[in-house]
């Protein structure tokens, strides 16, 4: 049987490289949907449960990688796959490795130059859930590469969730993953925030919680809004008709000063009055909010 043959079966041969709290999930969900799995750990004891499962444990990285058409590495960091892959590069050219690393575009830019020269086909992956949702609806995992390459292995792909393929540059699906982390990163510092200045005057974040997550975000920060508002930042046009750049550089002057005369830290609300007031100094002040586009475009303006 051929790999493109191999690929398109439910019980596809698959090398899982890496079992870490991820890489476990990662190997139930393919053992527990019919794959033969391969796996190889540095630590060979946790592939126990996997082993029990059906898993085999090979003995060598040389000898997970040839007992499937494709490897899937879920590892810290680029730098780890090179380390680990030393030495098995013979046994995976002609065969796929998908890397399932967090990095940089750039260092997934170098990983698929890397691959080539060495005739490994390669897909660059990104999984945007936690562990517990691997396999399970809502599950998302991102990849960029050859399109061939995503389509010859989908099938296993799809087991561990919704596959999103992201175009061919390998760097798109570490840089959507980078950029998603941040959205989650800046929410949660505004959540926090919020919530430790109503906590200020003794408001408990259950109690907050209720107003913040029950009306306002589904409210004021709906879906609808803001991708219709990705429209407008498609064409670059910042609209000031029902508020402008200006008058939400007022508010977070008073989220700033009231953060000061509540005792709470203000570092936050400050570095979003000095954004707002780079938009301005750009001459954005009659646009909306969205013209900050502008200034996170331009790292001239930005320091």
């Amino acid at each position: 049987m051929t790999n493109q043959q191999a690929s398109t079966a439910s019980d596809t041969p698959v090398t899982l490289i890496g079992l870490g709290p991820m890489g476990i999930v990662l190997g139930h969900a393919l053992v527990d949907a019919g794959h033969p799995v391969t796996v190889w750990n540095r630590t060979p004891g946790k592939a126990d449960a996997l082993v029990a499962k059906g898993a085999h444990r090979a003995d060598t990285v040389a000898e997970a990688v040839a007992a499937s058409p494709v490897t899937l590495l879920c590892l810290n960091d680029y730098t780890t796959s090179y380390a680990i892959l030393d030495g098995a590069e013979e046994a995976l050219a002609g065969r796929a490795l998908v890397n399932l690393n967090s990095g940089t575009p750039k260092e997934a830019a170098e990983a698929a130059a890397w691959a080539e020269r060495l005739g490994i086909a390669y897909l660059d992956g990104a999984i945007m859930v936690p562990p517990t949702l691997i396999g399970k609806p809502g599950s998302v995992l991102l990849y960029s590469g050859p399109r061939d390459v995503f389509d010859q292995h989908r099938t296993a792909l799809d087991t561990l969730g919704d596959s999103r393929f992201l175009g061919t540059d390998p760097g798109l699906a570490v840089l959507y993953n980078t950029a998603l982390l941040e959205m989650m990163y800046t929410t949660m510092n505004g959540w926090l925030h919020a919530t430790a200045l109503v906590g200020s005057s003794g408001v408990k974040p259950t109690e907050f919680a209720e107003l913040a997550f029950g009306w306002f975000v589904p409210t004021v920060l709906s879906n609808e809004g803001f991708l219709a508002g990705a429209v407008d930042l498609d064409k670059a046009a910042y609209p000031g008709d029902l508020g402008t750049l200006e008058m939400n550089l007022n508010a977070l002057d008073h989220i700033t000063k009231t953060s000061e005369e509540q005792g709470i830290r203000a570092d936050q609300p400050r570095l979003l009055r000095t954004i707002a007031e780079r938009g301005i100094a750009l001459g954005h002040a009659k646009d909306n909010y969205y013209a900050l586009l502008e200034v996170f475009k331009r790292p001239e303006v930005a320091g």
